[in-house]
């Protein structure tokens, strides 16, 4: 009975119709898959799109600050020139005059500094211009000797040249001679 009962199983599989190998197996396509896909292509399509912008815009950018970084480097003593120029003004017409008087010379060049100090300050370079007996500062002042005095030991006794700072950056320091320890 077993064998009667594999027969009649093999006969019904045999009745059903087999795929054979090189025919593609075709599935029921519903407008509702057609309809996601091109949804699904649509977006890709947005997203593509839009990731190419991206990197794009990310280039001009890069590119913009180089540029930038570029003409900084470039124009950074621009203001500071500009600044000197009066002051270079000044001392050219001082040499064009014939007949100079004391006083004349002495206001010229008071004027021409006062011209000066003001180019330094507008860009930032200001004096380090220590007073006798301030502390000695490393980091502002180079002490060239020590002398005996009747003061603190390691405090500044006389400035033989100021020094300078650009943008709270020390550009030269203060040459000063100091106390000696007692």
């Amino acid at each position: 009975m077993q064998d009667q009962e594999k027969q009649e199983a093999q006969t019904e599989e045999a009745s059903l119709p087999q795929p054979t190998p090189e025919e593609p197996v075709m599935v029921a396509v519903g407008a509702d898959f057609e309809e996601k896909l091109l949804q699904t292509e649509a977006k890709l399509f947005e997203l593509q799109d839009a990731y190419l912008r991206a990197k794009a815009d990310g280039e001009n950018i890069r590119r913009r600050a180089q540029d930038d970084i570029s003409k900084a480097h470039k124009f950074a003593v621009e203001s500071f020139a500009e600044s000197l120029i009066p002051v270079k003004d000044s001392l050219e017409m001082a040499l064009k005059i014939e007949t100079v008087s004391i006083e004349a010379l002495r206001e010229g060049t008071q004027v021409t500094l006062r011209q000066l100090v003001n180019a330094f300050e507008k860009n930032r370079l200001l004096e380090i211009n220590p007073v006798p007996g301030d502390k000695l500062d490393p980091a502002k002042h180079q002490a060239v000797s020590m002398v005996p005095a009747e003061q603190e030991a390691n405090t500044v006794v006389e400035v033989l040249q100021k020094g300078y700072t650009i943008a709270e950056r020390l550009l030269r320091p203060a040459l000063v001679t100091v106390a000696q320890p007692k």
